[in-house]
Order: C-alpha cells, then structure tokens, then sequence
C-alpha cells in the first residue's frame, strides 16, 4: 500500500486510517456493541497486514479501553517506529471538575493518562475531540503548544468545527509562534457534505490533512436501505446524524455498486477518497470484509459521471457532528 503526506506535515500516513471506537471493554462507556480485547485483536492485525499503519483512538471510547486494546495489539503486532497513533481529548473521563474539556488543566492531565493507557512515551497525533466553547482557545493552543514542545505529541489535530473556529485557532496559535492544528477529522461522507461549503477549501488553502470521520455513514451506505445492524439499532447519536431523505443517495451508490459488481462501500469509500483534500478517511471494522473493502476501495477510481450519480441527489442539510458554540456578537 502507498503512503501519503499527512496534510503539510512529513509523516507518511497509509490512505486508509483503522478507527477503533468500536473496540472496548462493552459494559464501559457508551458503545454496548464494542468488540472485546480478545475480538478485536485480529483486526489490528488484518489492518497491519494489508499495509494499515495509522490507528486512530481517543480517551473516551469506552472509557478509555479503547486506547488500552489498541496499545496492547500494536506492542505485540508492530514496532512504534512504523506506526502512527492518532488519539483525542475533550471528553469526560472522570466527574468533578476539570475532568472532561480543554483547559490547561485537563489537557495536560489526559494526555499521560493516554500516555499511560496506549503504553507510549508519545503519540503522532494528538487531536481535540470537538471545541470547547467554555475555554479560551489561547488556553487550548498553548497548552496543545506544551504537549508538543514536552515530546508527548508529534502533531496536533482538530475535529467537527465550523471553519471560523478552526481559522481562529489557527490565527491564535501563529500569532504567539505555537503549534498549528495539522489535521481536520471531520464528518465527511455521500450523506453529509456540508463540509464542501468552507471546511474543505479551507484546509486545502491552509495545508491541513483532512481525516473524515464516519465516511460510510455509520454503515448506512454500505447496505440496502432499511437493513439494521446490532450497533445501528443501539447507536443513538448515528440516528441523530442521517434522515429518511437519504434513502434516494444510498440507493445511488448501490446501483453504482451493481454495475462495477462490488461492494456499495467499495464506492462510497472511493467517492470519500477522491476529493483532494482527504488524506485518509478513517474506517471501522468489526467484520474482516470490512477492511477487505476499504482495501479494495483503493483501486476504484470513479468515473465523472458516476460521481455526478452518486451526487445529484444531495440536498442542503443542518450541520452535524459539531459541539455548537453560538456565534460572537
């Protein structure tokens, strides 16, 4: 498997990025349909194998033993030198005060608590898991700044913000000669592209790597509409996400997928590939053909006009996946 840049930075990251939300001990946290250690070790595994080498985690997927399992599987599986481990910070790990957001004080307490639970002296990319509006952000970039300078974090990176945030961010940290966000994980897929307005633009123009998070809709556009799974059932932010007038897109990408004869998420994963902002998006799996798929994806390249297919019927919609702030007067 190629490599690619990761946005303006020198770190080579594989096309595909291994997100493991969905690994974790079930009854911690918020995710029930989570894999175990024991069931989630082969994907790892399967994803180094067919040449993965970037895993995205963060502290809060259940309850932090998300990072714990990632950190075990890549000791055993890999050398730290050939890998590249994204995890993120803002999510309540403990009540109380100061135990979730991204002060100075919570931001420098998660980061050796990520430390301490990956089994690392440091990760690639240390990204904010959505903005904080009850924090100054020239407090959140020094101490992001801090974490970098101290060899805890190669990188920086953010998440689901509207583009002024990330502007602002960016304008704070050049100003004070800090660390400037590298990266954009952001909700980017067939079912929601509001991103295309100025996210993605942005990032082009300013040299970000974007890393698009839920790139098959949480599954949606890797099956026939109406057809459930264990998680969708029980995924309760995933039904916040997607509306009944998306059924016209997903059955796009399935006649699509009829006449090339592959998977519907062969396509829509290739549809995410294609823009030329996207560094790499970051897939789940719980199933081997799901990293069988993503694989595959690679070598799909879409014809114009079945991209303008797969896209006519997009509508407008409300921005999703975002911790909305209210706009300054």
């Amino acid at each position: 498997m190629d490599h690619v840049k990761l946005g303006g930075t020198g770190l080579d990251v594989s096309p595909l990025c291994l997100g493991t939300m969905s690994y974790g001990v079930p009854s911690r946290g918020t995710h029930p349909w989570s894999l175990d250690e024991e069931a989630a070790r082969p994907f790892v595994r399967q994803a180094l194998e067919a040449g993965i080498t970037f895993f995205d985690t963060a502290d809060v997927y259940s309850d932090g033993t998300s990072e714990e399992i990632v950190g075990r599987a890549l000791a055993d599986m890999a050398r730290r030198e050939e890998v590249v481990v994204a995890t993120k910070v803002n999510g309540r790990m403990r009540p109380g005060a100061n135990g979730a957001g991204l002060s100075r004080k919570a931001i420098l307490t998660a980061i050796d608590a990520s430390l301490t639970r990956l089994g690392m002296d440091h990760v690639d990319l240390y990204q904010i898991h959505r903005w904080d509006p009850t924090v100054p952000i020239e407090e959140t970039m020094e101490a992001l700044h801090d974490v970098v300078k101290a060899g805890k974090a190669l990188h920086i990176g953010a998440s689901s913000m509207d583009a002024w945030q990330l502007a602002k961010a960016q304008h704070t940290a050049e100003r004070h000669g800090w660390t400037r966000f590298a990266t954009m994980q952001d909700h980017y897929n067939l079912l929601y592209r509001e991103e295309e307005r100025e996210m993605l633009p942005l990032c082009l123009d300013q040299g970000l790597g974007v890393i698009p998070w839920s790139p098959l809709a949480r599954g949606r556009l890797a099956r026939p509409w109406g057809e459930t799974t264990t998680r969708s059932e029980s995924d309760g932010f995933g039904g916040m996400l997607y509306q009944e007038g998306d059924r016209a897109i997903v059955e796009r990408v399935a006649r699509v997928a009829e006449d090339r004869g592959v998977p519907m998420a062969q396509v829509a994963l290739a549809w995410v590939s294609s823009h030329p902002a996207v560094s790499a998006p970051i897939v789940g799996a719980t199933r081997p053909a799901h990293l069988d798929d993503a694989v595959a994806s690679l070598d799909i390249t879409l014809t114009p006009e079945e991209i303008a297919t797969l896209e006519e019927p997009y509508t407008a919609r409300p921005v999703s996946g975002h911790q909305r702030a209210k706009t300054p007067r």
